[in-house]
């Protein structure tokens, strides 16, 4: 087999979504829906087989590393375009297609009746070329372009219904919070620029050790460790860690389908990824790693907490995104680097299929969001239900599915590691499991059983009920909106349920299937195999130890039930099962007996309403005296006092302008004699 993978085959994989984009933004109306979804689906399905193609050649062997197009050259700094593409790239490649393709046949069933239904196909098609183009870059500005992309495409998503007001807010959230994240992400590939002389992945981390003896200019601080931490910063934004998690809740004001796909394995994943290609640096800096175990152990145990008092059932699955982008945060932290790549592989099938889950359900609840206006569905939506039993499972950390696997991978990590903050952050993605737990099994038992409660009044508190308050107020009785859901509930189109079958599979078995290789079987070992450099955290002392314990999946699976995790996700769900299923009025007064804690969570703590006052008040305080001062009385001063000058000057000299001979030779003479006295003087000196 050869030894370098084909340039135009990697060319192909990238540009086959964006075709498909093209044709469907530019020429939505010639090939009309149909036509839209077709070249869509078919350029993310050609992207899907040939990075299938690229992975078999990689664990032969093969391997990319060069430079596909040079847009120019500045000095010795050369600004290209070009492609790395190692085990680690190709794994990520698989995962993104697939979800992708998963999601482009789901949204032909859910975005039926929608308009934009063109617009819709474009624009995802765009997201899964920006997310190839990041995940594929060997160079830095190649790896911001896709970061910079997939955040222009998440606004145009989130924002898809521009006519809602809710939808504009939460797209101008996502994007200005990403900006805070991205504008450090910029300035620590800045400092690796300016310091190691190069946009090219391999030169700067040959120079690693180099940077790590120098000091940031004017401090006495570690310089790789500043850089290090400002990448971070970036990768908080965009894998939504604390504080910066704020946009990602609001973000289902988006399609559900584009919810799943920036949830499972595009946007969120790409501080993931980023961290994980970066390792070579960020294993030269203790206090890096530090600092991010903290932040993820933070996200992971507090961004749990709040799905507990979710109603509406996307955001249960929303703040489950954030939960998990913690423990996969908490892995790189402990240099558990392959353990984070793999469960960011589990999450993104069993996270894919909960969101489209919960779309199926939205669907067949005639678009009622609000989880206290279901129940007994299983009977209506067999295949939904029995698919979303499936991602729950995989999600808790049940035994033999894939994300038992993963997550179990990660507390072990953590624990073995003596890193600052691994105590915590042990602390925190064990309580995590019992938490887990109450919300996904709080959120399955609400919608699959119990009493049916869509055929009563809506619940008052939720968006349909106060519809139907709103109307009976104004005389109408709600008598449309009764009628509206007077319909049975109903399985979704095949369309929608043959993606949830496909990604339940991957859901129950990948995680027995690839912990072996991934972890054990030296899948990352060539890693970023240039110039000497190896990707760090397989060598990682904690994860030998690991291995050396590992006998097997099956193994691990049975010796599962003799540790602690285990037996918390079983009393998670033990507890859902008694407050919502055999005594369902005790949410209610345990809500009402801890009231300042229930506040607390159901406003998030309070960090919305902070970003608000202090950043969003302090931000148009800022703007409207840069208006003031700086455009009122500085730039318009100038213009308007140049402007003033002018027509003052042009009021005096129009009384020159009079029309008789003489005056002009006078004031020829006057300008001659004033001239060569200029000349006269010039000339002596």
């Amino acid at each position: 087999m050869a030894t370098t993978l084909n340039e135009s085959l990697l060319l192909a994989i990238p540009l086959a979504p964006l075709a498909g984009s093209l044709i469907a933004g530019l020429f939505g109306k010639t090939v009309g829906r149909a036509g839209a979804h077709t070249v869509t689906i078919l350029g993310v399905a050609i992207a899907f087989v040939l990075s299938c193609i690229t992975l078999l050649d990689v664990l032969g062997g093969a391997s990319f590393n060069a430079t596909v197009y040079e847009w120019m050259s500045v000095g010795g700094l050369k600004f290209e375009v070009g492609f790395l593409v190692d085990s680690l790239t190709a794994l990520m490649m698989v995962i993104v297609t697939f979800v992708s393709l998963m999601v482009h046949i789901y949204t032909i069933g859910y975005m039926a009746d929608e308009d934009g239904y063109q617009r819709f196909f474009s624009y995802i098609a765009l997201f899964t070329f920006s997310m190839l183009m990041l995940v594929m870059s060997n160079n830095f500005l190649q790896l911001f372009f896709g970061w910079e992309a997939v955040g222009l495409v998440s606004y145009l998503l989130i924002g898809f219904y521009f006519k809602r007001e809710s939808a504009i807010y939460a797209n101008l959230k996502a994007f200005l919070v990403n900006r805070v994240g991205d504008f450090g992400f910029l300035l620590g590939i800045g400092l690796l620029l300016a310091y190691g002389g190069s946009l090219n992945y391999s030169d700067v981390f040959a120079k690693g050790h180099e940077l790590s003896t120098l000091t940031f200019a004017g401090t006495d601080w570690n310089l790789l460790t500043v850089a290090c931490i400002c990448l971070f910063i970036g990768a908080m934004g965009k894998s939504a860690q604390f504080p910066l998690h704020v946009w990602l809740p609001d973000s289902m004001e988006g399609p559900t389908p584009i919810s799943a796909l920036i949830h499972a394995a595009t946007m969120v994943t790409a501080g993931i990824f980023m961290v994980a290609r970066m390792s070579p640096l960020f294993e030269l800096s203790d206090t890096a790693l530090s600092f991010i175990v903290v932040i993820g152990a933070i996200t992971a145990l507090f961004m749990g907490f709040l799905g507990v008092v979710q109603n509406d059932i996307k955001r249960v699955v929303a703040y489950s995104t954030l939960s998990q982008l913690g423990y996969m945060t908490v892995a790189l932290g402990v240099s558990a680097y392959p353990v984070a790549i793999f469960h960011l592989m589990t999450h993104a099938f069993f996270k894919a299929l909960l969101f489209l889950g919960a779309g199926s359900v939205i669907i067949g609840m005639h678009h009622d969001q609000d989880m206290r206006n279901m129940g007994g569905l299983r009977k209506y939506m067999p295949i939904t239900w029995i698919t979303s039993l499936v991602g729950s499972l995989a999600l808790i950390g049940t035994p033999f599915f894939s994300g038992f696997y993963s997550k179990d991978s990660i507390i072990d990590a953590v624990k073995v590691s003596h890193l600052p903050g691994s105590g915590f952050a042990y602390f925190a993605v064990v309580a995590s499991v019992f938490v887990t737990a109450l919300y996904s099994f709080r959120m399955y038992f609400l919608v699959f059983h119990g009493a049916e409660r869509f055929r009563g009044p809506k619940h008052p508190e939720s968006p349909m009920g106060i519809e139907a308050a709103q109307a009976a107020a104004h005389g109408d009785h709600g008598h449309d909106h009764d009628d509206h859901h007077a319909h049975e509930p109903h399985e979704s189109p095949w369309v929608i349920w043959v993606p949830l079958v496909l990604l339940a599979i991957p859901s129950i078995i990948s995680g027995a299937y690839a912990i072996q290789p991934l972890l054990y079987g030296g899948f990352f070992s060539p890693g970023v195999a240039f110039q000497n450099v190896i990707f760090i955290g397989q060598n990682h002392p904690g994860l030998a130890d690991m291995g050396q314990e590992f006998q097997g999946w099956a193994a691990m699976g049975a010796h599962a039930f003799s540790g602690l995790p285990v037996w918390l996700a079983l009393a998670g769900v033990v507890v859902a099962w008694f407050f919502y299923m055999k005594r369902p009025d005790l949410p209610a007064v345990v809500s009402r007996t801890f009231s300042p804690v229930y506040k607390l969570l159901a406003n998030a703590y309070y960090l919305d309403k902070i970003n608000e006052i202090v950043f969003a008040r302090g931000a148009v305080a800022i703007g409207r005296g840069l208006w003031k001062e700086g455009d009122v009385v500085v730039i318009d001063g100038v213009v308007n006092g140049s402007a003033k000058f002018i027509g003052w000057f042009a009021t005096v000299i129009r009384f020159l302008q009079s029309g008789y001979i003489y005056h002009y030779a006078f004031a020829m003479i006057i300008g001659m004699l004033g001239l060569l006295t200029l000349f006269v003087t010039l000339g002596g000196k």
